[in-house]
């Protein structure tokens, strides 16, 4: 019979292995956070040296009465918002076309999949230079095209990112987390079950019924998932908008209002308290997030 001091060997000898990857992660992680909650209680800003000390609440009243900052948050709702629901209807009629045998699906999934795994701030760039560029960009070249093509003259050269800046900067993160969204529903789909939809197919209904009473309910929790995990990535998007507009024509969302606050106005403590508040925000959603993997995990484990 073991005694209890053997049995807490025994477990201190399974856990002994993780430690060095838990404190590696506390460090990482736990350190810099617990570091910026410090800070954000103080009167700390770069320009005025002589005048640092404890703040207590002033930061983070300063976050809430702050108009730039009240602007960046319906900028960032928006900006998520858009991006996600867009990308979600575009990865869902993407997914359902792979989820269908045809020549060549390897490559078209292949393809398909490449936005997701370009560097962020490449594929801004490439938005930025190849696409939207007033003078030699893709679309105003196939406006130009276009207009020759039906004889007529003087084809429109709008600029977009001044015209439509927010637009601009939607663009870009929608072909970049459309296959995102797209491999978590074709996985969704690839679990359904293919007895279920014969015996509907014999049963005489159509590919709009098995779509609406059978993929769609079974689809309901990977939709969920593909949009909690998007909220929380696009939430902190900084690269699209720092790289196309500079978050400028109302185009600043939350992480540019905070590195305009930390490297511009140079004041360290009202930034962090800007920080603390966006951290426990995406706290929120990624608590949704992990219960819906969890639930997910539960449903795969009682089949």
């Amino acid at each position: 019979m073991r005694t209890p001091v053997a049995e807490r060997a025994k477990g201190w000898a399974r856990r002994a292995p993780l430690l060095p990857a838990l404190v590696f992660l506390v460090v990482v992680t736990q350190l810099p956070f617990v570091a910026t909650v410090v800070i954000s209680f103080l009167r700390w800003n770069a320009l005025a040296p002589d005048h640092r000390g404890f703040a207590a609440l002033d930061n983070y009243r300063a976050v809430v009465t702050d108009p730039a900052l009240r602007s960046s948050v319906g900028t960032t709702v928006l900006l998520t918002a858009s991006v996600v629901l867009v990308s979600l209807g575009l990865g869902l009629g993407l997914a359902l076309l792979l989820d269908r045998s045809f020549r060549g699906r390897g490559v078209v999934r292949t393809l398909l999949i490449t936005p997701f795994l370009v560097v962020p701030v490449a594929a801004a760039l490439l938005w930025k230079h190849a696409l939207y560029n007033a003078s030699y960009g893709l679309f105003n070249g196939a406006l130009t095209w276009l207009w020759q093509l039906f004889g007529a003259g003087d084809p429109p050269q709008p600029d977009w990112m001044t015209d439509s800046p927010l637009l601009s900067v939607e663009l870009s993160l929608i072909w970049q987390w459309t296959p995102f969204m797209m491999l978590i529903l074709l996985a969704g789909l690839q679990s359904r079950p293919a007895d279920a939809v014969e015996a509907a197919r014999m049963d005489g209904a159509g590919a709009f019924d098995v779509f609406r009473h059978l993929t769609l309910p079974h689809l309901r929790r990977y939709l969920e998932l593909a949009a909690l995990l998007g909220t929380v990535y696009i939430v902190q998007n900084f690269d699209a908008v720092f790289t196309l507009t500079s978050g400028g024509l109302g185009t600043a969302n939350l992480p540019y209002t905070i590195y305009q606050t930390f490297y511009q106005a140079h004041d360290y403590g009202r930034a962090s308290a800007q920080g603390v508040v966006v951290v426990l925000c995406s706290l929120l959603v990624a608590n949704f997030a992990l219960r819906t993997v969890s639930s997910l995990l539960r449903e795969e484990i009682t089949r």
